[in-house]
């Protein structure tokens, strides 16, 4: 039997909700090994100045338990 383990992440993009995704998963395989699947839990945006200026998302990271 398997043990998942899910983390949250939160991660930002200058570019887009996709791009922030990726930069979440990036920067959380550099110390969680055995990533199995993520899902966006929410997406936020930061507006400056009437603009947006980053993308946000909340990633829930599941990884397997060795």
């Amino acid at each position: 039997m398997a043990i998942v383990k899910v983390i949250e992440v939160i991660a930002t993009s200058e570019k887009g909700w996709e791009d922030a995704a990726k930069n979440g998963i990036k920067e959380a395989s550099k110390t969680v090994k055995n990533i199995k699947s993520a899902w966006v839990s929410d997406q936020k945006m930061i507006i400056k100045d009437n603009e947006i200026s980053a993308y946000r998302v909340i990633l829930k990271i599941s990884f397997e338990i060795n």
